[in-house]
């Protein structure tokens, strides 16, 4: 078994919601101050920075006062998220940085983002084909792919409302939560319908708020002030080829090559899975990546979250913070770190018991895996 490259040793993240007296570099910068602070470490301390979502890199480390020896700045996109996490694990293991701070900073709230119109970029561009059909955002192209999961699979409403029930029941666990008042079947059914077959509360929630995370080699990192939490196994698996339509597979052929390569370079099995980081920009979203990442069959992932698998105490507890579907959506940014703070057992109410390995994944134009483990091998 492979021993771990890399390690996170420093997690810090804003309060979310609506902040308008912060901008997006006053948001990384408060997630960077609280991560170093966590990691026992100094902004002297760093010689890499990967920036995500914040306008401007040089201005950015300026406020920072930090003269890195490696920068990069990275689109915000939700798949950076896992993109950004292997180029640091790249830079740590090879030697090239000792110390590499992940920045992620995004007023989308108070800015008056939005997602969809005329003037949406979703993707490569190209969809905008689509654009006089109504088909203009990111909900509305995974509607498309949930109704035809329906058609194929017999997959009901009432399976798809367990998602966002049970994520908004973790939410009510953790302070930090945006949205943290429970609702049953019923309020689900009757909310809004955004683009059939998704509800509103199938949405992920745009809100303000900041997450950085301080990475380093498995070597140093025993030298810091928290446990470290170990980057156990990562792969990625771009899916850009005819990327204008919704993928036939769901995406199930990418995440299943990513969550194999993640298992395989870990040493570890989906059986040895404490919890799991499921980014739920959208309810379909967690079912497509269940699918592809084996832990459920293809078209069989209604019934298995009917059945209760993801809640806390159960078989598979995801997004345990309410991920983006109640806690605040952070791009992924987020339930990295809540993967990290419950291998060190920092979630409070909602901590999983004795959990020692948590698996992130995204089903996505890039689809990406990681393993986080509280040992090093």
């Amino acid at each position: 078994m492979a021993k771990a490259q890399a390690a996170v040793v420093g997690v810090g993240t804003t309060a979310y919601g609506r902040l308008p007296e912060y901008d997006a570099y006053d948001l990384g910068m408060w997630a960077l101050s609280d991560a170093l602070a966590d990691a026992g470490l100094g902004f002297g301390d760093i010689d890499g920075i990967v920036i995500n979502r914040i306008p401007d890199y040089q201005r950015f480390c300026e406020i920072a006062g930090i003269d890195p020896q490696f920068v990069t700045i990275t689109p915000g996109h939700g798949r950076f998220a896992a993109i950004c996490i292997e180029t640091a694990i790249n830079l740590v293991s090879s030697g090239r940085c000792k110390t590499v701070a992940l920045v992620y900073g995004n007023n989308g709230r108070s800015a008056g983002a939005a997602y969809g119109g005329p003037e949406d970029s979703y993707g490569s561009g190209a969809n905008g084909l689509w654009f006089p059909y109504g088909m203009t955002s990111p909900g509305a192209f995974h509607a498309l792919m949930m109704r035809r999961h329906m058609g194929l699979y017999g997959t009901t409403p009432e399976q798809i409302a367990q998602i966002s029930m049970t994520f908004r029941n973790h939410a009510a666990l953790n302070p930090q939560a945006v949205m943290r008042q429970p609702f049953d079947l019923d309020t689900y059914l009757n909310a809004r319908m955004i683009c059939d077959p998704l509800r509103l509360l199938d949405y992920c929630l745009i809100n303000d708020g900041g997450v950085a995370l301080i990475i380093t080699s498995a070597e140093r990192a025993k030298d810091h002030a928290k446990p470290p939490v170990y980057l156990r196994g990562a792969a990625l698996q771009t899916v850009f080829a005819d990327s204008m339509f919704p993928p036939d597979d769901f995406w199930r052929g990418a995440m299943k090559k990513v969550a194999d390569r993640s298992f395989g370079e870990a040493g570890l099995s989906r059986e040895d899975m404490s919890a799991l980081m499921i980014y739920d920009n959208f309810t379909p979203t967690v079912m497509f990546s269940l699918e592809g990442c084996g832990y459920c069959g293809e078209g069989e992932s209604g019934p298995f979250v009917a059945e209760g698998h993801l809640a806390l105490g159960a078989k598979y507890p995801t997004n345990t913070s309410g991920g983006h579907l109640s806690e605040s959506y952070m791009q992924g940014w987020a339930l990295n770190v809540e993967a990290v703070r419950q291998l060190r057992g920092e979630c409070g109410d909602r901590q999983v018991h004795d959990a020692a390995n948590v698996h992130y994944s995204a089903a996505a134009p890039v689809c990406s895996s990681i393993v986080y483990s509280r040992d090093a091998s």
